[in-house]
């Protein structure tokens, strides 16, 4: 039987011992801690070189004060040597492997949940192969070595940076902080630049041992990344709010081993020096034993997911939210808001809010950043599509560098150019327009409103249901999608577009997919809209008239989809039997916190629900992009809706949520108003049937030649009477 031992510099609290088989070989396993004592360590050492067959070097104490990295090097260094006659290693081969390995795992499991994180290492020095490694997935990467090994309240903030550090390492190995400030003050300074790090980074790569002094603030919601993780600081990683712990550590016969443990029992049992391990044969060991990293949830399965969106003010109304525009927009002459809209369109892009608090059924959260860009739709329309593109990819920068892993596009800026497939090929991260949920959240709320209004009979089995559509703006991407979703449920739709060729295009297409589909087309609306039982109305017209609404059919059900609005207030409110909606909002899961965005707490407009679905369900991918929306990718998205919680919220029209009691008075006066035409229709019918039914008689011959021989003097005299009246 063979002895192997491992010293640490940790708690002699979390020692062990077992007899195991390792490798055809039976191991006798030690753990020995000192805690903290080099000079403790220092002696094991020498009553052990004689007496085990490898030595497990763990040169880590439980607690560092900031600063003391270069102590931790020289304790390091005296230790390893003042073993010669046996095989003594820290693991550090090994320990590289296995945490590569549990990162890259990690991605794979987890569905890239390492995209664009903000990563915190404590040493970039000592973990420079994981930090390639991370920079695959991220370039946010922060290194506290400075920090740490100096004393120095400085950052790194790339691998570059790390490299030029680690080349002049040596040159600062003595190196004292210069005496401008009081030592105590350059500490305190120095950990409030570290805490303030670590409240910002989403993933910690740190030995779990320097986190014991950090508390709830900097640990809350974090993934750590570590190695030989204990269930006592497991339990502590649980109160401080820690949702996941990646450990490279593997657990063998019942016991977490740190790298240095198990490297010292492949040396005992191969009897190979560490020089001569060859990384093929840790390989084969490692794949043999069948080893693997852990994943570990403290307070159970948690996940939180980033994202991103754009948005921007739909007129100059929204300026005016400021109070000091409000007040000189009340005295200044209108010139005052029309340069102000024209200099915001140049402005860079800035978070408006920060969401939180949303949490899917399935146990994921989201959380994400309103970017706003300044041009109203006015100003974006009247550029070229190229200025728009800049400002979409500095804010596609910016939500990288915030750490999301998808972006929205919201209103206007989802409609230039080519609708997102340029922004998605330039942008560091994937890009959705979120047109797919907004087709799908316009037919849900409009399927919603005409069951209420119960003024259609209910569909039979399987069959179409017996009504009417239209499509206004059938060439755009939602409105596309709206018809192709349509042609399946109703009897009839009308497309309408002035983009004739792309009419006769689209028709083609939908009937290739439901040739039993039956389409009538229009380049008006209002040609056949007093037929419709339901409107959609998906235009990038931009408050221009696209429809007569005195022409509408009562109780015929409107989704305004478009953004602004295709149908002002003054115009709706001619029309109380009609029922006009904005579109489907959205209530998402959870307890969601943002700055208002003009709808109800917790509603959101469909596209940046799109977008929130995205990232809850880790398809960090362009979902939507384009003009050609994908009816699959409709339906899809509204079934991962479902999937996430997703509720359509109230419905909600010009003047706010539609109640039961209003859809109640819109059914009252449309029935009023159907009725009415019916009895207007009804006499003239019936006449029309009488001067069918009466005969005609005949007067005898020379009766009608008396008669017309008569002169008619009466009709003479009465003329100018009929006139004067």
């Amino acid at each position: 039987m063979k002895t192997v031992i491992s010293i640490s510099l940790g708690a002699s609290s979390q020692d062990f011992e077992f007899t195991a088989p390792f490798l055809g070989q039976k191991l006798h396993v030690s753990r020995l801690g000192t805690d903290g004592s080099a000079a403790k360590a220092l002696k094991l050492l020498k009553v052990w070189e004689t007496k085990a067959d490898a030595i497990g070097l763990g040169v880590l104490k439980d607690s560092y004060s900031l600063g003391a990295r270069r102590v931790i090097e020289r304790d390091a260094l005296r230790l390893r040597r003042a073993v010669t006659r046996v095989p003594v290693t820290t693991g550090e081969r090994l320990g590289d492997l296995f945490l590569e390995w549990a990162v890259r795992q990690t991605q794979n499991e987890l569905g890239r949940c390492f995209d664009n994180a903000r990563v915190l290492f404590f040493s970039g020095m000592a973990q420079q192969k994981l930090a390639r490694t991370m920079a695959e997935f991220s370039a946010n990467l922060l290194f506290a070595d400075p920090l740490l090994q100096l004393g120095v309240p400085k950052l790194l903030t790339s691998l570059g940076a790390l490299q030029l550090y680690s080349d002049g390492a040596h040159y600062l190995s003595g190196w004292a902080p210069p005496r401008v400030l009081p030592a105590p003050l350059l500490k305190q300074w120095a950990q409030f630049v570290l805490k303030k790090a670590m409240t910002k980074a989403t993933v910690i790569v740190a030995p779990a041992h320097e986190l014991d002094g950090f508390g709830l603030e900097e640990l809350a919601g974090k993934t750590i990344v570590t190695a030989a993780l204990n269930d006592q600081r497991l339990a502590r990683f649980k109160d401080k709010g820690v949702h996941l712990v990646v450990d490279g550590a593997p657990v063998l016969h019942g016991h977490v081993l740190g790298p240095e443990t198990l490297d010292a029992m492949i040396l005992a049992a191969t009897g190979k020096a560490p020089e001569t391990l060859l990384d093929d044969d840790y390989l084969e060991i490692v794949a043999g034993l069948g080893m693997q990293p852990r994943l570990l949830y403290p307070g159970g399965y948690q996940r939180t997911n980033r994202f991103a969106f754009v948005i921007h003010p739909l007129s100059q109304e929204y300026f005016k939210v400021l109070k000091p525009v409000e007040m000189l927009s009340q005295v200044s002459p209108p010139l005052f808001l029309d340069s102000l809209e024209k200099l915001m369109a140049y402005a860079p892009p800035f978070v408006y809010s920060k969401v939180e608090g949303i949490r899917s059924p399935t146990g994921v959260a989201a959380e994400g950043w309103l970017i706003s860009v300044g041009g109203t739709p006015r100003e974006i329309m009247r550029r070229p599509p190229e200025f728009t593109y800049r400002r979409l990819l500095a804010a596609a920068g910016m939500a990288q560098k915030l750490g999301a892993q998808i972006m929205g596009l919201g209103a206007f800026t989802k409609v230039v150019g080519d609708a997102g497939v340029t922004v998605a090929k330039r942008a560091p991260l994937p890009i959705t327009t979120g047109n797919s949920y907004s087709a799908s959240a316009a037919l849900w709320a409009a399927h919603d409103a005409l069951l209420r209004l119960k003024l259609l009979p209910p569909p039979k089995g399987k069959q179409r249901v017996a009504f009417k559509a239209m499509v206004v703006g059938a060439t755009g991407a939602i409105g596309a999608a709206c018809a192709r979703l349509l042609v399946r449920a109703a009897e009839e739709v009308t497309l309408v577009s002035p983009e004739t060729a792309k009419l006769l295009a689209l028709q083609q297409s939908i009937l290739q997919d439901t040739p039993d589909a039956k389409i009538v087309l229009s380049a008006r609306a209002d040609t056949h809209i007093a037929e419709m039982d339901m409107v959609v109305t998906a235009t990038s017209a931009a408050g221009k008239k696209v429809l007569d609404i005195m022409k509408v059919k009562p109780g015929c059900v409107i989704t305004d989809v478009a953004r602004p609005l295709d149908l002002p207030p003054e115009e709706v409110a001619r029309r109380p039997d009609v029922l006009v909606i904005e579109s489907g909002e959205i209530q998402l899961p959870g307890e969601p916190k943002m700055k208002n965005i003009g709808l109800p707490k917790g509603v959101v407009y469909a596209c940046l629900a799109e977008t929130i679905v995205l990232a809850l369900e880790g398809r960090f991918e362009n979902f939507t992009i384009g003009r050609n929306i994908e009816w699959e990718k409709v339906r899809e998205i509204y079934q991962l809706g479902l999937k996430h919680g997703m509720k359509l919220a109230a419905i909600s029209g010009v003047n706010g949520v539609i109640t039961d009691a209003d859809i109640g008075r819109v059914r009252k006066l449309a029935l009023a108003a159907l009725a009415a035409r019916a009895k207007t229709a009804a006499p003239v019918k019936k006449v029309a049937a009488v001067k069918k039914q009466v005969p005609v008689r005949k007067l005898p011959a020379k009766t009608v030649a008396a008669k017309r021989a008569t002169p008619r003097k009466t009709a003479a005299k009465k003329a100018p009477s009929k006139a004067a009246a």
